[in-house]
């Protein structure tokens, strides 16, 4: 049946007020939203009941390395799939594949199995690739496992390119590297997101690789080098720059509550991404993991290496979603970061909205922001 009528749900109105609506989806595309709770109409289609929870755009995380125990870095199509499937299951409907700083061939044994799994993915989408390393500077490497960070090689990322047939839309380096800016050249040739982390870098160097094509910067405060009033660095850069938007690892340990609520008063909705940057002890919890070449101890959901480092999280994107309201942004602020940022960031111009003609990736909450189900072109993910 290909028309399916959703009511009862409620939907954040752009003045932020949270009302119900109906929509009809055809084809696992939004056909018509209309506010309040419609009469409905005569002849076939599958009615879904929302019970009155909200009803946002599937989120997408563009930083996430794996979960339930799986870790995409392993080079196998399971670990793939089982982050697709965990990503629904916590409201997730897109993501980008991020790996870690490691050798090549291990690199490109991921990137062949992700292309494996594109377009027959159990729950959330592939929306592409994010190159996490390995040209990052080891002053600023967090879990990043020194063993393999490497100045920029045009030579090895052009063989990275080849094996990823244009799937890789985001690539995080320390543009203050040799060869940085070199390198930010190729990336902005081939329409890659160029995004600065685990860097060094002064307010000067940022300034300049913004200014050649850098816009973006992964898990902002974290693994950079920090603001002081004579040295401000790459962050204050980024605060200065339009074009550049910022990811937040809202998990309430990465980032103090009102260092996330400066970075929406500065950047707004529109400049800011809310991320997960999970590994695989997302949906397990407390353990023992091997991550990145490391050893990682995840203790009340906080993982750490065994000198102390933070290492990931464990937060989910609906966590992150809830975590993000309690700090004082507005829900339909933090919707927007989580959903409809990344889509534009990432050109995904049929996803992030509620709207008609926009692909019915749907997620419904509870008042808790639990996932009641989601929904990818129409149709409800059994988890």
């Amino acid at each position: 049946m290909s028309l399916k009528i959703l009511h009862n749900v409620n939907v954040i109105q752009p003045d932020d007020l949270v009302l119900p609506a109906t929509l009809w989806i055809r084809n696992g595309i939004i056909e018509k939203l209309e506010s309040g709770l419609s009469s409905l109409p005569e002849g076939e289609y599958e009615l879904l009941d929302g019970q009155g929870h909200l009803l946002i755009p599937g989120m997408i995380d563009v930083h996430i390395h794996g979960a339930n125990g799986f870790d995409m870095m392993d080079g196998s199509v399971a670990s793939i799939q089982e982050v697709s499937r965990a990503c629904a299951q916590t409201g997730c409907t897109s993501f980008l594949v991020t790996s870690v700083s490691s050798t090549i061939e291990e690199l490109l044994a991921m990137i062949r199995s992700v292309k494996r799994v594109i377009g027959h993915e159990v729950g959330a989408k592939i929306a592409g690739l994010h190159l996490e390393g390995p040209y990052l500077n080891p002053k600023r490497k967090g879990m990043q496992n020194e063993r393999f960070l490497r100045h920029p090689n045009l030579t090895e990322m052009k063989e990275i390119f080849n094996e990823a047939d244009g799937l890789i839309k985001m690539v995080t380096i320390a543009p203050e590297l040799p060869g940085g800016m070199e390198l930010i050249s190729f990336l902005k040739e081939n329409g890659v997101i160029i995004a600065v982390a685990h860097s060094d870098a002064t307010y000067e160097e940022a300034k300049q690789a913004f200014e050649a094509g850098a816009s973006h910067v992964t898990h902002c405060f974290n693994g950079m080098r920090p603001i002081h009033h004579r040295d401000p660095g790459l962050v204050v850069a980024a605060f200065e720059e339009e074009h550049v938007s910022l990811q937040a690892i809202v998990d309430g340990i990465h980032l103090h509550p009102a260092i996330v609520r400066m970075m929406h008063r500065l950047k707004g909705p529109d400049g800011m991404v809310l991320i997960t940057d999970a590994l695989q002890a997302m949906g397990l919890g407390d353990g023992n993991y091997v991550f990145g070449g490391h050893h990682v101890t995840v203790s009340d959901g906080v993982a750490r290496l065994e000198d102390g480092t933070l290492a990931s999280s464990t937060v989910t994107m609906n966590e992150a979603l809830r975590l993000t309201v309690e700090t004082g942004i507005s829900l339909k602020d933090a919707v927007q970061m989580a959903s409809t940022t990344p889509a534009r960031i990432l050109s995904l111009d049929t996803l992030g909205r509620i709207s008609t003609g926009f692909d019915a990736d749907l997620v419904l909450l509870n008042k808790q922001f639990q996932v009641q189900w989601t929904m990818i072109k129409g149709q409800i993910i059994s988890f």
